[in-house]
């Protein structure tokens, strides 16, 4: 059983020695008592949990006392022991940094009892909160959680570990699916900012007419149904990181709002009149070009370049040469932990079926992929039969643009190239036509060959 240490500081010995017994009835409890201040500070080393400090000392006053202890360590609790029932006092302590302040009558002991246990359960709390948040810490370590050795996640990369040493706000735009939440917590949980609250809002999955309340919040009877005052995701978000995903799908009218909060950075909640000071860290988030809808008149010009910040694309998963593999590993890894399921690979049957897909839903459909395979394999090995793609509608990557027969052609060649390594032979094979066809594009540099 650990030992909960505990100082007291009390000159009276028949009064110490009964504040001792009290305590020592619990059995966790380690005490060692003190008759002075000066033999308390010389002690503090030893790093107690708690310390007890009667008022009057022979040596000190208690709050130059505390005052002492708070300079050497600002986190060990303080409680007050005083003779004399005042409320100036008190208040004076409590400001000063005392955790509570307890008068010597006859109720002592068992408030003294209570004040412990309400210390200890909120010391736990801490402890279980920082442990948490070294946990996410570390989930969301930027050498780990990341994967990919294409050139252009390099880049990602390098971008990312920027964005971890400043505050400049961050945009991060990709197709659906290629991780751009990922993004946003590896760099929130990196930063200086790790220890604050990293708070997420999906601009697309709140009604228009819910979205001012949601992100700056309301007062109470600032509208029918405004039974309370609400705290918007801003201030959630104060002295850490505000992740604001699919930001293009804001209205103008919430976009002019928007913009106006990260000029002034404050807020007025709906219905209200106080102005909340705001210190955030600002990610934002789209599956489309915000340049373009800028263009388009449907995202204001002014905001974009207040939230564009350092941009950080994220190329899909088709483009990533090899990674797919390196990812697809380590999902597997992955589910059957979570599964509990025996050690599985990719057989090689696996491996050219993964290699042959384009992954429209980019690593978030692998994810998907991975984890019904290894569900589903019966032996050690996933093989081809349990690798299952479900298409959603009829769309595919190849026709998400218009583009001609030939730009077509380049494109599936291209692709083919990436997913069998460059084997021109093989590629030739897999589409029906001659190598010097291939040849023919890549002497012209009219596809790219990825090394």
């Amino acid at each position: 059983m650990e030992s909960y240490s505990i100082f007291i500081v009390e000159d009276d010995p028949w009064y110490g020695e009964i504040l001792e017994y009290h305590l020592s009835l619990n059995p966790e409890y380690s005490i060692t008592r003190f008759t002075c201040g000066a033999d308390c500070m010389k002690n503090l080393y030893r790093r107690p949990q708690l310390i007890t400090v009667d008022y009057t000392l022979p040596d000190i006053t208690g709050i130059q006392l505390l005052k002492s202890i708070r300079a050497a360590d600002p986190d060990v609790p303080v409680i007050i022991i005083s003779a004399q029932e005042d409320v100036g006092t008190a208040v004076e302590l409590l400001k000063a940094g005392a955790n509570d302040y307890l008068v010597k009558n006859d109720n002592t002991k068992d408030l003294l009892w209570n004040a412990v246990i309400k210390i200890r359960e909120t010391q736990h709390l801490k402890k279980e909160v920082e442990q948490l948040r070294q946990e996410l810490g570390h989930k969301y370590d930027l050498e780990k959680v990341m994967l990919g050795n294409a050139a252009a996640m390099k880049k990602v990369f390098a971008l990312m570990e920027r964005a971890t040493r400043t505050t400049i706000n961050v945009s991060v735009t990709g197709e659906t699916g290629t991780g751009k939440e990922l993004v946003a917590k590896t760099i929130h949980y990196n930063s200086d900012r790790a220890k604050k609250p990293f708070v997420a809002v999906n601009m697309a999955a709140i009604p228009a007419d819910l979205l001012e309340s949601e992100l700056f919040g309301h007062e109470k009877g600032a509208f029918t149904g405004a039974i309370a005052r609400k705290t918007g995701r801003f201030e959630e978000a104060n002295k850490g990181t505000l992740f604001l995903d699919e930001i293009a799908e804001l209205n103008l009218n919430l976009q002019s709002k928007l913009l106006r909060v990260l000029q002034e950075r404050e807020l007025t909640r709906v219905g209200g009149n106080e102005k909340v000071k705001l210190d955030i860290r600002l990610i934002v988030a789209s599956h489309k070009n915000l340049a373009e809808e800028v263009k388009q008149g449907r995202f204001r010009e002014d905001l974009f370049y207040r939230i564009i910040g350092l941009p950080i694309h994220l190329p899909p998963l088709r483009e990533r040469d090899n990674d797919m593999l390196l990812l697809a590993k380590a999902f597997l890894e992955e589910a059957c932990r979570v599964n509990r399921l025996p050690p599985l690979q990719l057989g090689s049957s696996a491996r050219e079926k993964l290699m042959q897909y384009s992954f429209p839903g980019n690593v978030r459909e692998l994810k998907a992929v991975i984890d019904l395979a290894a569900v589903m394999c019966d032996g050690r090995e996933i093989t081809a039969e349990n690798i299952t793609f479900t298409r959603v509608g009829g769309n595919n990557f190849l026709l998400s643009e218009a583009k001609t027969l030939k730009e077509y052609e380049k494109l599936i060649i291209e692709h083919y190239l990436r997913r069998n390594n460059n084997n021109i032979q093989k590629v030739a094979d897999l589409l029906d036509i001659g190598k010097s066809t291939i040849y023919k594009l890549i002497q012209n540099k009219e596809i790219n060959v990825h090394s």
